[in-house]
């Protein structure tokens, strides 16, 4: 064989594992390329509503009630708790004073009754006189000037006679309906001033459980929906109630908003003041249960990443959240039955990144 052909032959030999060997590398360094992720199958279940709260049971209907003069506070005959009448005495204010004013108007109601006789006298003498023509008729006019003054300050005097009894009764602080105290703002021998909280009464039968929730908890149906409260100490009692109030604006404590359920047919137990545990009452919807850790972010708004099986890339998806819960998020749309969907490392990924499945994905739903 020439010597030419067998150098010819020895390269191609020699160039053959070196090809094999890099076509080797290329492929290793394409598999290394693809990112390995976690993910799950959305698979939507039904799911009920279970956002939760803790609350305490209040009065829908309350008054702070409060005398309408000012003195020196004789006696509050009740307590937190007492149940009262409608027209019961409550509180009671020293009447001293009031009395000293009644006795005062009436003495003005008898100085002014005396004038008004005398100038009454007067005016029917005149008048006599003057159609007599033994009188000029100015000295007339001054006489029923003065009865008509005399009428009048006898009218104002009965009217500070009947404000200074008014005054006198409003010294005593009554019930305006049927109800129970639930709090006190003054104690006997405190001077109070009108319109200052003596005592608060409350309506028995209608009762409100008051809850404080926050923002993520009313994402999903919550006007006028229905919900079951019971007592922290009695689970087993459900009572069913209906949002009345959601407060349009949030704590600015606590950055949570205020939410009002009106309980229908109170039991006598659900006492004021009583801790409440309350959650959405409706049927189960189908729904999908991602990982917290699958949500991301596109124009603001909530997406997640989607594995394409033809391409094994991913694309960013965007979805709409129903609510959020401990440890999961609840998808209302945007995910399509059977999707395989990224649950871990999506900060690092990025459009049509090429991915592979870390392990078998698992069915999209926490509950």
């Amino acid at each position: 064989m020439p010597s030419s052909t067998l150098m010819r032959s020895s390269a191609v030999l020699l160039a053959l594992p070196l090809a094999a060997a890099l076509a080797g590398c290329k492929t290793e360094t394409t598999v290394a390329e693809q990112r390995p992720v976690r993910s799950v199958v959305a698979v939507p279940k039904l799911l009920h509503d279970d956002r939760q709260a803790v609350g305490e049971v209040k009065p829908r209907y309350e008054s702070d009630l409060s005398f309408r003069v000012a003195g020196k506070l004789l006696a509050r005959r009740v307590d937190v708790g007492a149940a009262v009448k409608q027209g019961d005495t409550l509180a009671t204010l020293d009447t001293q004073d009031y009395h000293n004013r009644v006795r005062s108007a009436e003495a003005e109601v008898s100085s002014a009754e005396a004038a008004l006789v005398e100038a009454q006298g007067s005016e029917d003498r005149l008048n006599r006189l003057l159609k007599n023509g033994f009188t000029p008729k100015a000295n007339y006019d001054t006489a029923l000037r003065n009865l008509r003054a005399a009428e009048a300050r006898l009218a104002g005097a009965k009217a500070n006679l009947d404000l200074t009894r008014d005054q006198l009764n409003y010294t005593e602080l009554k019930a305006e309906f049927d109800g129970i105290i639930t709090a006190v703002g003054a104690e006997a021998g405190q001077n109070v001033t009108p319109g200052q909280l003596v005592v608060r009464l409350a309506r028995p039968d209608d009762k409100d459980a008051v809850f404080s929730i926050a923002e993520t908890a009313l994402a999903g149906p919550t006007e006028r929906g229905a919900v079951l409260v019971w007592p922290l100490s009695n689970p087993d009692l459900l009572i069913e109630g209906v949002v009345r109030e959601i407060s349009p604006v949030a704590d600015p404590t606590t950055r949570t908003y205020t939410v009002k359920v009106t309980v229908q047919d109170p039991p006598q137990q659900l006492r004021f003041g009583m801790s409440v545990g309350g959650r959405w009452k409706g049927s189960p919807v189908p729904a999908v249960a991602l990982p917290l850790a699958a949500l991301f972010e596109k124009d603001g708004a909530p997406a997640v990443w989607v594995f394409d099986q033809l391409t094994a890339s991913v694309r960013l998806k965007p979805v709409t959240v129903a609510r959020y819960e401990a440890d999961s998020v609840i998808i209302a749309s945007g995910i399509n039955t059977g999707e395989i969907v990224v649950t871990a490392g999506t900060s690092m990924l990025r459009e049509s990144q090429k991915v592979r499945l870390a392990s078998p994905a698992s069915t999209g739903s926490t509950q």
